[in-house]
């Protein structure tokens, strides 16, 4: 088995502004926490201290990825390295592990998914931090999409994309 991504993303694939995600979709939210409920996510520092609650995610396990050797987050499990992050995610099943954000983490951890779950959201916002864009890559398919869906006047599709191959942690 595979990492899986989850992401909201824009008509740019952009995915936050100023450090902050670009729109909460109640629907989006939901997802999200159906998704990864009992499951391992993983995210950078930035992206955990925007959590909601500015708490780690309740029956998940949470890794943050800092260079800050001296970070401290009750409840959750903190790497300095990527080295250390992969070390670490042997400890579970792949296929049970999420990876939430932000940019850094998404790019660094691409080449390990193989699943990734986008809400697709048809507007242009200013944004400062993007996923990468799956649709320019070969390997990349959609393979399941939702109904297009609303949220007041926005509208957006939850989409499934799946590629063959991925880097295995397993040496």
């Amino acid at each position: 088995g595979h990492m899986n991504i989850i992401v909201a993303v824009d008509n740019n694939w952009g995915i936050g502004l100023n450090g902050k995600m670009l729109v909460t979709i109640p629907a989006d939210q939901r997802f999200f926490r159906d998704e990864t409920v009992g499951k391992v996510v993983v995210m950078g520092r930035r992206t955990y201290e925007a959590l909601p609650a500015g708490q780690p995610l309740v029956k998940r396990t949470n890794i943050i990825l800092t260079r800050d050797k001296n970070y401290t987050a009750k409840g959750a499990l903190i790497v300095h390295s990527k080295e250390e992050l992969l070390e670490l995610l042997k400890d579970y099943r792949s296929e049970d592990i999420y990876i939430i954000g932000g940019q850094q983490i998404y790019e660094m951890m691409l080449e390990y998914c193989n699943v990734a779950h986008v809400t697709k959201i048809d507007y242009r916002y200013e944004a400062d931090r993007y996923h990468p864009n799956l649709d320019q890559m070969e390997d990349w398919k959609i393979t399941a999409e939702s109904d297009e869906q609303t949220y007041y006047d926005l509208e957006y599709v939850f989409q499934k994309y799946e590629r063959d191959s991925a880097t295995k942690l397993d040496s």
